[in-house]
């Protein structure tokens, strides 16, 4: 009889581990047919081949499968690995990053809350693809929102907060245009706020970087980015991030999926490990596997082969330089924040500091004026520097005030 019940036992794990098996990669698609972005119906179960894969060597260029990807350290912006990093390729729900961005920015400026309350429109209502399936008139709040398109990219949730911020949807690609602009984001043309496939909507792996580097810079967006589960209307709509790394990629920090017919299989995945964060992008990967392994062996790569570094200056070195003809015969200086060097690991004690500063200076001195600076070295190669700055204003003696600090002596005397 025991052995009959473990015979079952058996057959019953076999035909259950074959329906979580078959429960493959799902292809949600909009209302002209195209595949929209992914929604996984496994992640729950299997341990994808991105958690599994070993680390790349250090120095090993990596081999990456997408048609474009870029490396980038956050701190300092440096390209760490590039690969037809300026195409103009299309987004898919990447394209969230920079809707995020101009989302997360009006929320630090004070300009939204996170407690305000968005009507969805008949207009968001009707996206295709991932979505929470708002309803028109439903109302939520921008935070549950935020949730919905950061981690489960739902392109309805994306649309009714660019109309929210922006007015109409219209309004607010104009917006994330602009925003292009000043990052210097010179590959790109948005369409849409969500990222399903239109005409003339692209970007490139280099853009794409520039903009997930932004967003990063705000705290606010990883209360989002690194969440794993979450659910809205009261546990009815299960939220799973479509970014598999946030789960089981020590460090990682976000950040957005994309998928589409015409943009393949598209992520920016951010990471930090002790003072470094990189941004790790690929583009029109060839599979979701791919796409993520493609992501894990950039950020392998950054992390096995470069570090972050602050040089060690001893500020009591910095000494006043002499004003000439001022009220004051000197004025003290300090430095401008002490900015973090990317170097190759290994490289941290050849870091040297030459301190260049005017030993004097002819009065007026205004306070923040730069009168010297310090050079951060390598090898006889400056790769960095540090401004030093007046810490006061002095002002150029008049006859006025000597004749005022002659009468003070006289009656001192």
């Amino acid at each position: 009889m025991i052995g009959k019940r473990i015979v079952l036992c058996i057959i019953a794990f076999s035909m259950m581990f074959t329906i979580v098996a078959s429960a493959s990669e799902s292809d949600i698609t909009d209302v002209n047919g195209n595949v929209a972005t992914e929604y996984y119906s496994d992640d729950l179960y299997q341990l994808p081949e991105v958690a599994q894969a070993n680390a790349v060597p250090a120095s090993a260029a990596p081999e990456v499968g997408s048609k474009s990807a870029v490396l980038m350290e956050a701190s300092t912006g440096k390209v760490l690995f590039e690969k037809n990093s300026h195409e103009k390729l299309s987004p898919a729900s990447i394209t969230k990053i920079m809707t995020l961005l101009i989302i997360i920015e009006a929320i630090d400026k004070g300009k939204i809350s996170m407690k305000d309350v968005v009507a969805t429109s008949p207009h968001a209502a009707s996206m295709g693809g991932s979505q929470i399936w708002l309803e028109p008139k439903e109302t939520m709040t921008v935070n549950e929102l935020l949730r919905a398109a950061a981690i489960a990219s739902a392109n309805d949730a994306s649309v009714a907060l660019a109309e929210f911020i922006a007015g109409s949807e219209e309004a607010f690609v104009d917006m994330m245009n602009q925003r292009a602009k000043e990052l210097g984001m010179k590959d790109t043309v948005f369409k849409n706020a969500c990222g399903l496939d239109t005409e003339g909507h692209y970007t490139s792996a280099m853009d794409v970087a520039l903009a997930s580097r932004e967003l990063i810079s705000h705290d606010t967006i990883k209360q989002f980015s690194t969440v794993w589960m979450d659910s809205l209307r009261g546990g009815q709509t299960q939220l799973v991030n479509t970014n598999k790394l946030v789960r089981f990629y020590q460090g990682c920090t976000g950040l957005k999926t994309g998928t589409t017919s015409k943009a393949g299989f598209c992520l920016s995945a951010t990471a930090k490990r002790g003072e470094m964060e990189l941004v790790s992008v690929v583009m029109n990967s060839p599979s979701g596997d791919d796409r993520f392994n493609s992501a894990r062996k950039l950020l392998d790569y950054g992390f096995a082969n470069w570090n972050i570094a602050k040089p060690q200056i001893d500020e009591k070195s910095l000494a006043d330089v002499k004003v000439l003809h001022g009220t004051n015969p000197a004025v003290g200086i300090d430095m401008s924040e002490n900015k973090s060097i990317l170097i190759k690991k290994g490289d941290e004690k050849k870091i040297t500091t030459k301190i260049n500063v005017q030993t004097e200076i002819s009065a007026p001195v205004k306070e923040g004026q730069i009168l010297g600076n310090i050079d951060i070295m390598m090898d006889n190669q400056k790769i960095g520097t540090v401004d030093l700055y007046a810490v006061s204003s002095v002002d150029k003696v008049s006859f006025m005030y000597s004749l005022t600090e002659l009468l003070k002596r006289l009656f001192t005397l």
